[in-house]
């Protein structure tokens, strides 16, 4: 976090958090009660004090006030850039992911991809970069490969179909999307306990 956020926090330790005001969508936009913001900077400093508590509710930590996150899927958006040999995987946030563990494929056809930082679903318009990662065990690759099993995938069942980065084969696996925020611990609704006050 920036040191003038940890200056704040430590000045200031127990100002009301914020809930309901700040959103992430799926193609990793912060949306201040709707509305996109724009401002590079602002997302920078966003992304630089993003965080989750140990009920993993996300937050954005502003100076010492937190301001919890409705997420609109995951909490990371995967966005993909081409590299010389294998493809650039950062988040939304500015977090660079070096290594996948697992790749899924939910009811909607949506690629997502956990990794040491989390669970994140890939930006739908950076797909394309990563078709040429795809194979099965009929030969296919990339589109192709896909293609074959998109919809087994999408139906809940499992396919042959794996996803190769930096020379690691990862089988992609069905999964639902009403269940992501159980399997991988996080909460895409916060809101305040009983009781608790609220900054509004």
């Amino acid at each position: 976090m920036d040191d003038i956020v940890l200056k704040g926090m430590a000045k200031w330790p127990n100002v009301p958090a914020v809930f309901g005001w700040l959103a992430l969508d799926r193609r990793g936009q912060w949306r201040l009660k709707g509305e996109r913001i724009t401002n590079p900077a602002i997302c920078a400093f966003f992304g630089r004090n993003y965080a989750h508590d140990s009920e993993g509710c996300w937050y954005l930590q502003n100076g010492p006030q937190r301001v919890y996150v409705e997420l609109g899927l995951t909490p990371y958006i995967w966005r993909i850039t081409p590299g010389e040999s294998a493809p650039s995987i950062h988040a939304h946030s500015g977090l660079t992911c070096t290594q996948i563990h697992d790749a899924f494929i939910d009811d909607a056809g949506d690629l997502l991809l956990n990794s040491v930082h989390g669970i994140g679903l890939v930006h739908d318009a950076d797909l394309h970069e990563l078709m040429p990662y795809f194979s099965d065990d009929q030969g296919h690759r990339g589109e192709a490969a896909l293609s074959a099993h998109l919809d087994t995938l999408t139906a809940g069942d499992r396919a042959p179909l794996w996803l190769t980065l930096a020379g690691t084969p990862v089988m992609v696996e069905p999964i639902r999307s009403a269940t992501l925020a159980q399997q991988f611990g996080f909460n895409p609704k916060p809101r305040q306990s009983d009781g608790e006050p609220e900054c509004q």
